[in-house]
């Protein structure tokens, strides 16, 4: 029996590579014999980082770049098992929410140029494709700073060089944008190597306006109402320079508000391309190609709900499942509203813990409950 464990993480308790290798102490109680093929994955977001350099067998690498508020931090990334060429970088390592203590969270303040930094670092290690994932950012700066650690130029209206890192109060500032020949991200024609740039990104929120980046975001990362309307308006200045000086209008692109207009930048200042999270990651693991044949495919996920149809691993799996014509059955750790939708694509689902345990108990019980599930689920098949 041939079977493929493939889940996302479980918040808070288990990463992806954890709860597959629960899972599969589960499988082996009960089929020894059984061949088993673990692919952790994500949809984009915290822990992708991990989950697709484990599913390739590639290298996680460290690298010491400008957090949020410009304090030096070291951020994770990986390189594939596909020779290097293709790397992976979660913007929240570098620029997210959590490196800023509760107290100091002010979007005015915060920049991406550490994400930056981390992208330019995968282009010098030789990556040809580069895989961003942007949830969970701590920043509004338009991807401003992104761009300045790659080479892209900002002038005021004096003509003087801004310095380093912008931050989303300082968008303002910026009267012209240059992208030299020789950045470290060549403009298009420049005839340097452009590496592909695809972003995970599960939100479909503009620039600015009622529905962007400062609007809907900004109050999570600190921001009064009044910093609100400043960073909305800085946003809207960044985007008709964008479109004048470079040519590109981002301002209504589904998408380009996540992460605090990070989406809109990496268009603009790197030619990126916004896809959804799930179906970046399990192209990259070659998802479609390494279940054929399998017998049974187990996910899983900490939550299951109506919202998990919505690109979400469960989702993904399902339906590269439904295609292969392999059942998929899924072990998550609670059940919410509308979670009988995603039997249109599942064989089952099973929740993993007793009732009336409590969250932390729960928790704590994770990997135990993982292994129980897993083993009754295969001792029951196919019934």
């Amino acid at each position: 029996m041939r079977i493929i464990i493939a889940p996302d993480s479980f918040k808070e308790s288990l990463g992806a590579r954890e709860v597959a290798e629960a899972i599969a102490r589960g499988v082996r109680r009960v089929r020894p014999d059984a061949v088993i093929e673990a692919i952790p994955l994500a949809d984009g977001g915290e822990g992708t980082v991990d989950a697709l350099v484990c599913a390739t067998g590639g290298e996680l690498r460290r690298t010491e770049v400008t957090g949020p508020l410009g304090e030096r931090v070291v951020a994770p990334w990986g390189l594939l098992g596909d020779e290097g060429r293709t790397a992976v970088i979660e913007m929240a390592a570098a620029s997210g929410l959590a490196l800023v203590p509760l107290e100091k969270r002010n979007p005015l303040h915060t920049t991406t140029f550490g994400t930056g930094e981390l992208i330019r670092t995968a282009i010098e290690a030789g990556a040809s494709r580069i895989l961003v994932g942007i949830g969970g950012s701590a920043t509004t700066d338009g991807g401003a700073g992104a761009a300045q650690a790659v080479g892209v130029r900002f002038f005021d209206r004096d003509g003087a060089l801004l310095p380093a890192p912008l931050s989303g109060g300082q968008l303002e500032a910026i009267a012209r944008i240059e992208m030299p020949g020789d950045a470290a991200f060549p403009r298009p024609g420049s005839g340097g190597a452009r590496p592909t740039i695809l972003v995970a990104c599960d939100v479909d929120n503009p620039l600015h306006g009622p529905r962007g980046a400062a609007a809907v975001f900004g109050p999570q990362k600190g921001a009064t109402p009044e910093q609100v309307a400043v960073l909305d308006r800085n946003l809207a200045h960044l985007a008709d320079l964008i479109g004048r000086d470079l040519g590109r209008d981002v301002r209504d692109v589904p998408g380009a508000g996540a992460a605090g207009g990070l989406g809109a930048g990496l268009i603009a200042f790197f030619n990126a391309r916004l896809e959804r999270g799930i179906n970046l990651v399990m192209e990259a693991v070659h998802f479609a190609e390494r279940i054929r044949g399998a017998d049974l495919i187990l996910t899983g996920e900490g939550r299951l709900d109506a919202q998990s149809m919505m690109g979400k691993v469960i989702a993904g799996v399902g339906r590269a499942g439904k295609d292969a014509g392999v059942p998929v059955v899924a072990l998550v750790g609670c059940v919410g509203e509308g979670a009988e939708q995603t039997l249109e694509l599942l064989h089952g689902f099973h929740p993993i813990h007793p009732p009336g345990l409590s969250r932390e108990a729960a928790f704590a019980r994770t990997p135990l409950s993982l292994e129980e599930t897993a083993a009754a689920i295969l001792r029951n098949w196919p019934a």
